[in-house]
């Protein structure tokens, strides 16, 4: 069969189910954990290339601006939009890309597709007017939206493209961040903002052999359409109709583009070390009749809200997105209320939890045997953990593209492939020889943020932010760190830390950057500062809370836990507020609103 029907139920063998998970895990468990991974350096750097936009030179800028923030991608755009909507528009963003975008820039595969809900996804579709064509968009789709927010808001004029930070260091005299960057930039600014993001490095498999090969290779990150032909768009990937290309991993990256290579390739092999799970996308176009219907003003806020109250909040009276992150969280609310009340303890919910994802994923992976054709491959696609132990996936074409005779999976039973070769890979000691290898391995996560980003910061006393989260991560609210003066750090966590759609953090903070700037200016204030008091507190309300819920121990390998490796006593502060995500931005909207802004010292 090949039906994408709902399978039959079937009893569940809760301990044996358990067993297998650990006997899956253990296969991936390995000694060198993230050091598995190469990091795109010296004879690697060509995989850093930029291939879809050319460098231009320019002069080095030396002047000053209000606010300059580092990363063009969602963070750095809606931040920059509420500053000009506050009235702020001297803001200078600086970026590595040739353009806007962040992860939108580089992520041009064949199929890249946002796996949350485009209505919820995709930043400020209120404020620019853009309806979603598609209820999750493809990437081009996703970049026209971060030009479109550059071009409204005016963030083109001043913004730096090809360009990376080398250092930042605050100067106590004159209340300003010196700035340099790799093109001899040296310039101030009152304020800055950081957000790099988590997933903008790319890495590579430490496989023996990498650099050997004499065929073609690319990362999915740096697609090469000269290679491959076709487009972003889709367009079929007509150049590969005579060549043998292997794909190495199956995650959310490789689930999205696999359809399309195997309609174009003349040899697919797909090189699996762990499946991922790949539930039901039921992607459609958006009726431009519906969304008039519902694009009242405050929309896009309200699906925010509905979505995170869904997920992660403790439920709504309805769905607006019904999506597969939120069918989880109703399937576990469902089992928790037909207990009676004073049987609702925290064991028994927790027993609820695990009982609701035992049920989906064992329906996960009978989708996969109701999908593939050949009984062993699809055998070889279920995925045996639960459901957060990594990414989940969403899509309708991944698992049929198994069914095409030209496409083949090479499951290497978790311990991935051997060795590359001249002229391919070896995997099991049988040498699979082909022309392209496309490495789908993602980014660096595990690393130090220090690394990742590709510069440190420079604070009060010459303190470096490295040494000030030598021990861990400290800060109120994942934006304000202490010694660090003027200075934004916009990401999920000790915030929200909601990271079933990161980008509803980064909308909200930037409103909060917007509102404080906004209110120093107004005060004539050109020094913000969290006090260490306020940070302590802060630090010490977020490890009251559950701590990490992605990631178990018992997870099979991945970067949700630290490729299985103890992530150290660092790891505890990687948490949010302690009554979840639609409480913190419940209480965020209070404090903006109340204008003390507690916590802060301006002078």
């Amino acid at each position: 069969m090949t039906t994408d029907t709902a399978p039959a139920k079937r009893p569940i063998d809760k301990k044996a189910l358990l067993a297998k998970y650990i006997a899956e895990r253990d296969k991936r468990l390995r000694d060198d954990g993230n050091d598995q991974y190469l990091e795109i350096k010296g004879r690697l750097a060509h995989y850093l290339d930029d291939p879809y936009t050319a460098r231009v030179e320019r002069e080095p800028k030396t002047d000053h601006v209000t606010f300059m923030f580092i990363g063009g991608g969602f963070a750095g755009l809606v931040t920059g939009a509420r500053l000009a909507e506050a009235g702020i528009k001297d803001v200078r963003i600086v970026e590595k890309g040739g353009d806007f975008g962040g992860t939108w820039y580089w992520n041009r595969y064949p199929g890249a597709q946002c796996d949350t809900a485009s209505m919820i996804y995709m930043p400020l579709l209120e404020e620019t007017g853009h309806m979603p064509t598609e209820k999750y968009a493809h990437a081009p789709e996703i970049l026209e939206q971060c030009q479109r927010i550059g071009r409204q808001y005016g963030l083109y004029d001043n913004a730096l493209f090809h360009t990376e930070i080398k250092s930042l260091t605050w100067d106590e005299a004159t209340h300003r961040w010196i700035v340099e960057t790799d093109r001899g930039d040296r310039f101030t600014a009152t304020y800055i903002g950081v957000g790099t993001g988590p997933l903008h490095v790319p890495k590579l498999p430490g496989i023996p052999g990498i650099e050997s090969f004499k065929g073609h290779s690319f990362h999915t990150s740096r697609w090469d359409y000269d290679y491959t032909g076709g487009d972003p768009k889709g367009g079929l990937m007509e150049k590969l109709a005579d060549k043998r290309v292997a794909i190495i991993g199956t995650g959310a990256t490789s689930v999205q583009a696999v359809p399309h290579l195997a309609k174009a390739c003349g040899k697919l092999y797909v090189v699996q070390r762990t499946p991922s799970s790949v539930d039901v996308r039921a992607n459609a176009p958006i009726d431009p009749d519906w969304f008039k219907q519902i694009a009242t003003p405050g929309w896009q806020q309200r699906w925010l809200e509905n979505f995170t109250e869904n997920q992660a909040g403790g439920g709504a009276e309805e769905d607006l997105v019904q999506d597969g992150w939120t069918d989880l969280s109703r399937r576990i609310r469902a089992r928790i209320m037909t207990l009676p009340p004073d049987q609702r303890t925290p064991m028994n919910m927790l027993a609820a939890y695990e009982d609701s994802d035992f049920e989906k994923m064992e329906e996960i992976r009978a989708r996969a045997e109701s999908i593939v054709s050949d009984k062993d491959t699809a055998e070889k696609l279920k995925a045996w953990y639960r459901q957060l132990c990594k990414r989940p996936c969403f899509h309708d074409a991944y698992l049929q593209a198994f069914n095409n005779p030209s496409t083949t999976l090479i499951d290497t039973d978790g311990k991935g492939v051997e060795r590359i070769t001249e002229t391919g890979l070896v995997v099991g000691g049988v040498e699979y020889e082909v022309d392209c290898i496309i490495y789908a391995s993602g980014f660096e996560v595990g690393t130090e943020f220090t690394r990742r980003a590709g510069f440190d910061l420079t604070g009060v006393d010459g303190l470096k932010l490295s040494e000030a989260w030598a021990e861990g991560m400290r800060s109120k609210h994942g934006l304000h760190v202490h010694g660090f003066p003027n200075a934004f750090f916009v990401q999920p966590t000790q915030g929200a830390n909601l990271i079933s759609n990161v980008p509803h953090n980064l909308t909200d903070s930037g409103r909060t950057i917007a509102t404080i700037v906004k209110h120093a200016q107004d005060k004539g204030f050109d020094r913000i500062e969290v006090t260490k008091e306020a940070q302590d507190a802060w630090v010490a309300l977020l490890l009251t809370g559950m701590g990490r819920m992605i990631g178990a121990p018992d997870c099979t390998p991945g970067y949700y836990n630290n490729e299985g490796k103890d992530p150290g006593p660092a790891a505890k502060y990687a948490v949010g507020y302690p009554a979840g995500a639609t409480a913190y931005f419940k209480y965020i909207d209070a404090w903006r609103k109340s204008g003390e802004f507690e916590g802060l010292a301006f002078s």
